[in-house]
């Protein structure tokens, strides 16, 4: 266990409550850039690792991939664009046309991911969400991964608003959920492996940003719906067929 561990526990606060004044290194502008591109690169590693993708395309979304037109998918903060550069090879080994635009509104994360091989059907973007609803744009299913214990609570209810209005299918955003084990797990497990990245100081302050799932349940409003998923992850979903709102994507329409 690290003294910081040690110290808050002894103080009685440790992970009690979110930290939300915390701030990631990477998230700050003035962050070094070379330990900020090391942590773009190691990304892949980590989220293989803890983020279990592999499960939530398995479980939530090849259900609702077609084989006989083409499903568009829209990644929220998609970061250096590890994930759905895996989401896009899944579907395509599964003979499932998949039409991938991932978006992040920083320029440096934007940079990375767009600056990696080219994937079929995989387009990265520098854009919010709020610019793709202004524009009038539809994909069948959204997205994100470890976004929702970055954002304030105003800044949550406009991502899940915009979620409702871009997705015509469903919208599944999977993030950390809080606890002393995962923040012990995390901290020993990263020490001897990702060095010279911010890899391992910023997942342990995502582990205290982030939500236990009653937290979120309250934090979200109830047309969403939180699942607990091990280890030390909250999906959370919203399905359009369940309230009513189903319509044909123009963007799949023109790419069927």
């Amino acid at each position: 266990m690290t003294r910081d561990f040690l110290r808050h526990r002894a103080a009685g606060d440790f992970l009690r409550h979110r930290a939300t004044g915390a701030v990631e290194e990477m998230d700050k502008p003035d962050c070094d850039p070379q330990l900020l591109e090391r942590t773009y690169a190691q990304f892949p590693l980590i989220n293989a690792a803890v983020a279990g993708w592999r499960g939530t395309y398995i479980q939530q979304l090849r259900p609702l991939l077609s084989a006989d037109r083409t499903t568009t998918l829209l990644d929220i903060g998609c970061g250096g664009g590890d994930v759905p550069r895996r989401l896009a090879a899944w579907a395509a080994r599964d003979g499932l046309p998949l039409r991938i635009t991932a978006i992040d509104p920083d320029e440096r994360a934007h940079a990375f991911a767009a600056a990696r091989p080219a994937v079929p059907r995989l387009t990265f973007r520098r854009a919010f969400s709020s610019e793709l609803v202004a524009e009038g744009a539809t994909f069948d299913l959204v997205i994100s991964n470890h976004v929702l214990h970055h954002l304030s609570a105003p800044q949550l209810h406009g991502l899940l608003a915009d979620s409702q209005l871009l997705a015509t299918q469903a919208s599944v955003h999977s993030d950390i959920a809080r606890s002393p084990l995962a923040y012990a797990l995390f901290s020993a497990g990263t020490l001897p492996v990702f060095h010279r990245s911010f890899i391992r100081r910023d997942g342990l302050t995502s582990i205290r940003r982030s939500y236990t799932a009653s937290e979120l349940r309250s934090a979200v409003p109830p047309t969403w719906r939180v699942q607990p998923q091990g280890p030390f992850r909250n999906l959370l979903t919203y399905t359009a067929v369940a309230h009513g709102r189903v319509v044909s994507s123009p963007e799949s329409a023109r790419h069927a």
